[in-house]
């Protein structure tokens, strides 16, 4: 078995099974290429239905040298959740964090060979934007701390997606300035706008054409984007809770360890 089927059937096991995964299971990819072909032997292996992608930043001076200021990572389908799911599950044992995002979806694809989207161009594709939050979660507990590299071979490091409330006159973008405020028990954690995330939840979308297309992958209509941490990616623990507060609009959810039967029967 080569390194890349190793790191990938390690990761798909450990989720399968909630389990903790240390120390990082094979020689970590050194390059952007070498780490999305674990990440899609992963997604291989895996077999579930990817219904999402998760975006996240790298931050410099890691962009300059990987020559990328952003990340991508599939959300499957069993892992897509409305606000009227209580509470998300992460890996106990490993990485657990819960950030604040809007979630952008999909209404038609781009055209077949089209990279480079501009800004209005990709707001073309969307349908709608929710707010939500992301459950970024491994059992590799460096995920993080290791690099970006590390983060893209293992899912981009996500294990879930809560989807709330529509955000009214998406289009107009107003909701770019809109105060952010995440909450851990009732303790503030993080706030911002979404200007602050390079070009924006649009600008995600726009992103991920071109990763995807890069892959052989096409950005289907339904798909789910989470377009990334708008106050920040706040480690947390079973038992605790997160809120996030983007303006008019809340969401919040229980934080609950995922077991293996759980993530098995998914």
């Amino acid at each position: 078995m080569g390194n890349r089927d190793r790191i990938a059937q390690a990761f798909v096991t450990a989720r399968r099974q909630a389990a903790g995964l240390s120390p990082y299971p094979g020689d970590a990819p050194t390059t952007l290429a070498d780490a999305y072909a674990i990440q899609d032997r992963a997604i291989a292996i895996d077999g579930r239905t990817v219904a999402g992608w998760k975006v996240g930043r790298i931050n410099a001076p890691l962009d300059g040298e990987l020559g990328a200021n952003r990340l991508a990572g599939p959300i499957f389908s069993d892992q897509i959740v409305g606000s009227d799911v209580q509470d998300m599950a992460v890996i106990a044992d490993g990485f657990a964090a819960a950030e604040a995002e809007y979630c952008v979806r999909i209404g038609r694809a781009p055209e077949p060979g089209r990279t480079g989207l501009s800004l209005d161009e990709a707001l073309a594709l969307v349908d709608a934007v929710h707010v939500g939050v992301e459950i970024a979660s491994s059992p590799y507990a460096g995920i993080n701390a290791d690099g970006p590299l590390v983060t893209i071979s293992d899912y981009g490091n996500n294990f879930g997606l809560l989807i709330g409330d529509e955000v009214p006159g998406w289009r107009e973008l107003g909701f770019l300035d809109w105060p952010v405020e995440s909450r851990i028990d009732d303790a503030m954690v993080g706030s911002a706008t979404a200007r602050t995330m390079l070009d924006g939840p649009i600008g995600a979308v726009a992103f991920l054409v071109d990763c995807l297309a890069e892959r052989g992958r096409t950005l289907e209509p339904g798909t789910w984007v989470s377009s990334g941490a708008v106050t920040g990616v706040h480690q947390i623990r079973p038992g605790q809770r997160f809120e996030a507060d983007f303006g008019v609009l809340h969401v919040a959810c229980g934080i609950v360890a995922a077991s293996g039967a759980q993530v098995d029967a998914a």
